[in-house]
């Protein structure tokens, strides 16, 4: 089986190994040919834990290509996944630039029958554009007689976990139009579910609406826990205690009940505007998610506000350790992270900053330049720090030596926006202590 997959971010890239490595015959397909000709060489352009070494498996076992030209491989293909950006636009919605050119490429160079999924996150809608554009460009080409399918097929991959997700999904969503369509797509996914094929089958619109209405329900589970978390300060209660009762009802559950700093990346922030958006286009107003948004845009805030408080706001010509710039662990993706958020208050406060993540310093560093100081290690970030605040909780941040940073640190201030430390104990040991929701 010959699939292509046009673009190799994320989705595309986790997406194009994963299948090779199930034995399909995949070429991933960029315009970037500086990233083609890295990949090629086995230079992953993100950091994704066991990707590269699939990457570089299946590229040696010639099951997983690279290639800038879509033309001249289109018409090998059963299958071309679209797998390229929808960034918010200046109004919040779903930029399709790049979707819809793709789309036009294949148009302009199909002459076999062929099944095109989107699989890029885009609006309801957007796969019957695609069969629109596809169908007037063959008609005008004088091909009204040749045959070809749409789908949808959005992902669920978690930043991090993607390769777990991928091979073992606990569902995958297909929106489909025809038999033929449905039965290539069971094909495709059959070898990943062989003891329980999860693959859910539906229309194409419900398909492209289940992926933003998964994602905002996750989001408004984390903005719904960061209120109840702001709220417990106030009245005296403990979230953690809060969140073992609410996630021990078997209505609820415990999964995205953890209070923290906000969310971000490249999903939860991006298509909350564009669920909005779309609602807005079609004369609906999505009123929780707008507050789900603005909780969000708030709780941002709240390590800065923590850190403004303790010191009476006298921070000027203080120094804080930043420990963690990705959105969250294992990954390096800073894209609306409230480690960004942070920082750049604390800079517009005069505060001078430390900064130490073990994957997105790269990132970071495209978009904070040479603002901070980008340390070698976390002892490294807290020298002489008088805060340490902790955005995101990194593995090799739950137990750090204590006494080392006590001696390093100017002050000993700690602001945990995760909750993944005991405050009793740090109070023992002399630290000032302040979490998430917590007396």
């Amino acid at each position: 089986m010959k699939i292509a997959i046009v673009g190799t971010g994320y989705v595309g890239l986790v997406s194009g190994a994963c299948f090779s490595e199930m034995g399909v015959d995949v070429t991933c397909v960029d315009i970037d040919s500086a990233k083609i000709e890295g990949l090629k060489k086995g230079v992953i352009p993100i950091y994704e834990p066991g990707l590269k070494s699939i990457v570089q498996r299946n590229h040696e076992a010639e099951r997983l290509h690279f290639s800038t030209d879509l033309p001249s491989i289109l018409n090998e293909m059963e299958i071309v996944f679209i797998a390229v950006g929808t960034p918010s636009d200046t109004n919040g919605r779903a930029d399709l630039s790049q979707v819809m050119a793709v789309s036009k490429t294949i148009a302009d160079h199909i002459t076999h029958p062929l099944l095109i999924v989107t699989k890029s996150t885009v609006p309801v809608g957007t796969s019957h554009r695609i069969r629109d554009l596809v169908r007037e460009r063959l008609d005008e080409r004088g091909l009204c007689a040749l045959t070809f399918d749409v789908a949808s097929n959005p992902e669920f991959l978690k930043e991090g976990a993607a390769i777990n997700d991928f091979m073992s999904p606990d569902r995958v969503v297909v929106g489909v139009e025809s038999e033929e369509a449905k039965e290539l797509m069971t094909k495709l996914y059959r070898p990943f579910l062989l003891n329980n094929f999860r693959v859910i089958f539906m229309d194409i619109l419900s398909s492209e609406m289940t992926k933003y209405a998964s994602n905002a329900m996750l989001a408004t589970r984390i903005s719904f826990m960061n209120d109840i978390a702001n709220l417990c300060e106030r009245v005296g209660a403990d979230v953690n205690m809060v969140r073992r009762g609410m996630g021990s009802d078997s209505r609820i559950g415990r999964s995205f009940l953890y209070p923290g700093c906000g969310y971000g990346g490249s999903c939860f922030p991006k298509d909350i505007r564009a669920l909005i958006g779309v609602a807005e286009s079609v004369g609906y107003e999505m009123k929780l998610l707008k507050a789900v948004e603005e909780v969000n845009n708030q709780q941002k805030n709240i390590l800065f506000e923590k850190f403004a408080n303790h010191f009476g706001g006298k921070l000027k010509g203080l120094t804080v350790a930043v420990w963690g710039l990705s959105f969250k662990p294992e990954t390096d993706d800073v894209r609306d992270a409230p480690s960004l958020t942070l920082i750049r208050s604390l800079l517009d406060a005069g505060v001078a900053i430390r900064t130490y993540d073990p994957a997105a310093i790269g990132e970071a560093r495209r978009v904070l330049g040479d603002a901070v100081h980008y340390a070698s290690d976390i002892y490294d970030a807290a020298l002489d720090a008088d805060t340490l605040i902790v955005p995101t909780e990194w593995k090799e941040f739950r137990l750090p030596n204590w006494e080392v940073l006590k001696k390093i640190m100017r002050r000993h201030v700690v602001i945990d926006g995760r909750n993944i430390y005991n405050g009793a104990e740090l109070a023992s040991l002399g630290f000032a202590y302040h979490g998430v929701g917590q007396k």
